[in-house]
């Protein structure tokens, strides 16, 4: 017999953790508010399932997302499932197989997912992801309604769109086109480089590029340090372009971008990180996140990944973003409050069941006191009045002494 302590019986795993009443409500409050957001841009609310088989929940999606999703046999077919950690495949095929027709499609989706392991200090093992997704548009104007849509969110949250917003700005197609030119692929050291980027760790990647030849050494080396202000793209062209003249293309997407969005938000602040990979793999074009002051975690995230749905059987533009709902929620100014509700008497009586009923259908919260209990949410309480049944203001006296 396991002679667990109290103490770890009641423990969670590393990185999971609970809501409680009043952080739930904010999340749940949150929420709503988010995806009302997203709906009133014209995006369509989907619910894919929590779990899928990893034959079409994994495939073309990359390493990344492979080793973050927890994976279990099926009891019924044998086959392999797995726990979703990422609800944009799951959409992507949605919109693939399953909605039918060449028009553009909208959806947002707000759900659990689970990470076999957090992705930095400040990130959760089970974030609650919200995002919105647009297939079928490729372009600039969709890139930019999705940012749009993004930092309308935030606002709708409570997150101040000026100065301490910053914008971070990244292309998945430049670290493509500068590996493909050094030979890193053909040496078998992708993966190694990548961590090493992604790491920022000069010395690791240092000692990587020595098993290239020394002519093919400066793009990935200069690559490092391509992050700062809209500068860098002039950087990135003068120091990258002559070897790895693809990028071109990259950088002018990028440029416009960016002066579309200082002219739409002057007060944002706009970064650019020509070495930020995450995702790298099935990101196709360009990518950003929201991040503000004192947090080291992205408040949201996204970008381009045209042809994902290929896998699916059908190939289309799409680019996209989502965001932690219990992140978010820790970030706002304001907390949820739950008081102003109204307590009711335990009484068989007729007149005083209706009145709750009634109550409760207007929107006002109702709370049944049993003998002995006093609800602190309750600033007002069902009083008799000539025989009707009314809220009334609550005793301060009362309150809280269990009277």
């Amino acid at each position: 017999m396991d002679k667990q302590s109290p103490i770890r019986a009641w423990q969670l795993p590393d990185g999971i953790d609970e809501l409680l009443p009043d952080a739930a409500a904010q999340v749940e409050e949150l929420r709503r508010s988010l995806l009302d957001c997203a709906s009133r841009w014209g995006y369509r609310l989907v619910m894919p399932p929590m779990v899928e088989f990893t034959d079409s929940l994994l495939v073309g999606v990359g390493e990344d997302l492979d080793l973050l999703t927890f994976k279990v046999p099926d009891q019924v077919t044998g086959r392999m499932l797995g726990l979703r950690a990422d609800m944009t495949p799951q959409v992507a095929r949605m919109d693939a197989h399953s909605l039918h027709g060449d028009q553009v499609n909208r959806l947002c989706y707000a759900g659990s997912t689970l990470h076999t392991r957090s992705g930095s200090l400040a990130a959760s093992r089970s974030p609650l992801q919200l995002g919105a997704e647009l297939y079928g548009a490729q372009g600039l104007s969709a890139d930019i309604e999705v940012i749009a849509l993004m930092l309308s969110m935030l606002d709708v949250a409570g997150v101040e769109i000026g100065s301490a917003l910053t914008l971070d700005l990244g292309h998945g197609d430049i670290f493509k086109h500068v590996l493909a030119a050094s030979g890193a692929k053909d040496a078998g050291i992708e993966s190694e480089i990548f961590d090493a980027l992604q790491r920022k760790s000069r010395p690791d990647l240092e000692r990587l590029l020595e098993q290239l030849p020394v002519g093919s050494r400066s793009g990935l080396r200069a690559l490092m340090d391509m992050h700062g202000d809209l500068d860098v793209l002039d950087r990135a062209e003068a120091e990258l372009a002559r070897t790895a003249p693809q990028i071109r293309t990259s950088l002018e997407e990028l440029r416009a971008l960016s002066s579309a969005l200082q002219a739409r938000y002057p007060d944002v602040s706009l970064y650019v990180d020509l070495a930020e990979l995450r995702g790298y793999r099935y990101h196709t074009g360009v990518v950003f996140a929201a991040y503000t002051q004192g947090l080291g975690e992205a408040l949201a995230r996204g970008g381009r990944y045209d042809n994902v749905g290929k896998v699916y059987g059908r190939s289309r533009p799409a680019t996209g973003f989502a965001t932690d709902l219990r992140l978010l929620a820790s970030q706002l100014r304001t907390q949820h409050s739950s008081s102003d509700a109204i307590a009711a008497p335990d009484l068989e009586d007729a007149a005083l069941q209706d009145a709750v009923r009634s109550l409760r259908n207007a929107g006002e919260t109702v709370i049944v006191e049993f003998d002995g209990d006093t609800d602190s949410r309750c600033s007002r309480e069902m009083t008799k009045i000539d025989g009707q049944w009314q809220p009334q203001a609550r005793q301060t006296s009362l309150v809280g002494e269990g009277k």
